[in-house]
């Protein structure tokens, strides 16, 4: 499941939150319900702020073919063999 990061506008704290590429959190209110955490004194109606981050990192070990190609491993490929 991915994660995200949002910012309260009351506060500025970032949270990191993880759901459904669908779902949509607009609220303090709705961020708190999905991770079951009690909002304190922040209003429920609070907005929140999905921000943009980066991507995850993959080892290659994890994948099916953990061979880089040539151009991947810094071997570079010559005149334009390379089908990468």
């Amino acid at each position: 499941m991915p994660t995200y990061d949002y910012r309260c506008e009351a506060d500025q704290q970032i949270y990191e939150v993880k759901h459904a590429m669908s779902l949509l959190l607009s609220t303090w209110g709705e961020l708190c319900e999905l991770v079951g955490m009690d909002p304190g004194t922040i209003a429920a109606d609070t907005k929140v702020t999905k921000l943009i981050s980066g991507g995850g990192v993959v080892k290659s070990s994890s994948l099916k073919n953990p061979e880089a190609p040539p151009c991947g491993s810094g071997g570079g490929c010559s005149r334009g063999q390379c089908h990468f």
